[in-house]
């Protein structure tokens, strides 16, 4: 399997979000290859989105949103969970995806439904905050046997307080699959 070229997330980032459906998530750590299947996705749009964490404009914390896109944007949920998010668009646009759920595929260590029980699975963690998604060790690739996926667009989740952004359907997943964290 091989990396996807920068210049996939260098686009829009709803059309990457919905894009990612599908797509597999590998890591490579301490000998054996983690995988699973994209199946659940939000996007967050720049500093007007006022659910993305760039809306409070770049920060220590969110530096790496602001730099080039296919980069890793981890951060930390009450204090305990990681949450993966993959860079997108141009340097200096500030927009992610946050990646929910996987359908486990190989060596993966438990639920992968939910940003949280996501990072666990794959062994990701603030470790990550900047990696390089177009290496080797940790990276999105092609489904050689993919076909056409219907796609379910819905509200995002826990952004209650984002006012009329929270209602956005930002929010996409793979109809009928039984991964998906929230229905």
């Amino acid at each position: 399997m091989q990396a996807l070229p920068r210049d996939f997330y260098d686009r829009d980032t709803t059309r990457v979000a919905r894009e990612l459906l599908g797509k597999f998530l590998v890591h490579r750590l301490d000998g054996a290859e983690r995988i699973g299947k994209i199946v659940e996705v939000e996007a967050y749009l720049g500093p007007h989105d006022l659910a993305a964490h760039t809306s409070k404009g770049l920060t220590p914390r969110t530096r790496v949103m602001f730099g080039p896109p296919g980069h890793v944007y981890v951060y930390m949920i009450y204090g305990m969970h990681h949450c993966m998010n993959v860079v997108t668009e141009a340097d200096g646009t500030g927009a992610a995806v946050l990646l929910r759920a996987l359908e486990p595929l190989s060596g993966l260590a438990g639920n992968a439904s939910g940003p949280g029980r996501l990072c666990k699975a794959m062994g990701i963690d603030k470790n990550h905050y900047g990696h390089d998604l177009c290496s080797p060790t940790l990276f999105i690739a092609e489904d050689p046997t993919a076909g056409p996926v219907g796609i379910v667009e819905r509200p995002r989740v826990g952004v209650d307080y984002a006012g009329e952004w929270a209602a956005k359907p930002l929010r996409f997943y793979i109809e009928g699959n039984p991964y998906i964290s929230k229905k």
